[in-house]
């Protein structure tokens, strides 16, 4: 059974839209001073095909950290397709962020498209002593991360996904390298941005 709801905040601070049990959108988070807007969305639920199922829990911590964090500092690394304008990870209460070992983190960046494109992929790296490691994400296809697909150009997009931190990896500082791909295989969107592991 399909079950909507509506959360906001007064004073135009944060407003969450949760619609049905098959997909969760966040719409908009603006805080003066800090965070002046950010309109974000979350892809598809949909059991058994590996897509992000996000517990209610994670959304409203998400939603808070959007809300009471600085954004991330970033490099832009190659972005030849698009062009990013506001990166953030949640929780990340100081930069450069600390990874706990065991806990997914979200990752939202805001970018708008240069091109058309039917398709989005996403690839990340850890970069340790200037070596790309692969760093694997629950979901490559940014289709079903927050962007409706196809990719029109001169148009805003909001790409959320997860960072699973495995409790393997060591406690080491490095830079994380996150691609989002176009149908041609160029850069959407590439970003650096330090973090460590704890």
């Amino acid at each position: 059974m399909d079950v909507s709801s509506l959360f906001t905040l007064t004073h135009d601070c944060v407003r969450l839209t949760l619609s049905s049990s098959s997909w969760i959108c966040w719409v908009e988070a603006s805080l003066k001073g800090r965070l002046l807007r950010v309109e974000m969305s979350c892809g598809l639920i949909v059991e058994g095909e590996g897509i992000m199922n996000f517990p209610a829990g994670f959304v409203l911590l998400c939603l808070l950290g959007f809300a009471w964090a600085d954004p991330v500092k970033y490099i832009d690394c190659g972005s030849s397709s698009g062009k990013v304008t506001i990166v953030d990870i949640t929780p990340c209460p100081t930069q450069p962020c600390q990874l706990h070992k065991g806990q997914s983190y979200s990752v939202n960046v805001t970018f708008s498209s240069a091109v058309q494109s039917q398709t989005s992929k996403a690839v990340v790296h850890g970069v340790i002593a200037g070596v790309p490691v692969p760093f694997p994400i629950p979901v490559a296809d940014g289709c079903k991360c927050g962007i409706q697909c196809p990719i029109n150009k001169l148009q805003g997009y909001h790409y959320v996904n997860l960072l699973p931190v495995k409790t393997e990896y060591p406690a080491i500082k490095l830079v994380v390298e996150w691609e989002l791909r176009d149908d041609s295989n160029q850069d959407l969107f590439c970003i650096k941005f330090p973090v460590q592991i704890v």
